[in-house]
């Protein structure tokens, strides 16, 4: 696959490049890739790097570093690498022990519905799929994950539904979004994790981009053992 990476400013302070103007799992590869070169640089004045869902940028003091100095460095750091055949680098991997019945997934069997399976089908399928984490955004530690086959991809709703809890795992096309506090979404609700949400004290793990997570459906009962013990990631592999 071939990238264009197109670098735009992003006011006095800030550079992004774009790889491509739709999302795809090797653009979203190449966006993580260049937030991690971009951030081994080490540069003294830059404030932030990131990436998007098919986005990496870079966020300066221009008191410290001239726009100049750090396009100069984006350009370096984008001739060093073939982007269309870069792998996204895997931070860590997690399991998420999460309920799918009843009111714990309230719009799982419409979306199974939608993309041709039964419900039972597609928790299935959805346990077995490692999600990488593309991109944070909406909230603070909001995870959208993907992609998934393309019988996922399954329009949003036309209508909002008003809230869902931190935790809510919602489905629209091919991609999962975790949700980190209650709110309202277009996407369809389908399951529930036991997450209680981005942890701004970073006392416990947040999740970043590029990494990677799997779903473990559980019922209602060790889904409350797993809140009432706090919650949260698990890494892969450990029991």
């Amino acid at each position: 696959m071939t990238l264009d990476p197109v670098i735009y400013p992003l006011g006095e302070d800030g550079l992004l490049v774009e790889f491509a103007p739709k999302l795809s799992m090797q653009a979203n590869a190449a966006a993580i890739a260049c937030r991690d070169d971009l951030a081994a640089l080490g540069l003294e004045g830059v404030v932030e790097v990131g990436s998007t869902l098919k986005s990496a940028f870079v966020r300066f003091d221009p008191f410290v570093l001239s726009h100049d100095v750090v396009e100069g460095a984006l350009r370096d750091v984008l001739a060093a690498r073939d982007w269309g055949a870069v792998e996204a680098p895997v931070a860590r991997r997690w399991r998420l022990p999460s309920c799918f019945d009843g009111d714990f997934g309230p719009q799982l069997a419409e979306f199974a519905g939608l993309a041709g399976r039964s419900p039972a089908d597609l928790v299935a399928e959805l346990a077995e799929t490692p999600l990488r984490v593309l991109a944070l955004g909406f909230a603070p530690g909001m995870p959208y994950l993907g992609e998934l086959p393309a019988h996922w991809d399954v329009p949003r709703q036309t209508a909002l539904t008003p809230r869902v809890p931190a935790g809510a795992i919602t489905a629209a096309i091919r991609q999962i979004v975790l949700f980190a506090v209650p709110s309202g979404t277009g996407w369809r609700q389908i399951g529930q994790a036991a997450w209680r949400g981005f942890d701004p004290d970073g006392s416990g793990p947040n999740l970043t981009a590029g990494d990677v997570l799997r779903f473990d459906p559980v019922g209602a009962d060790a889904f409350a053992a797993h809140m009432a013990a706090g919650g949260g990631l698990i890494p892969e592999g450990a029991l």
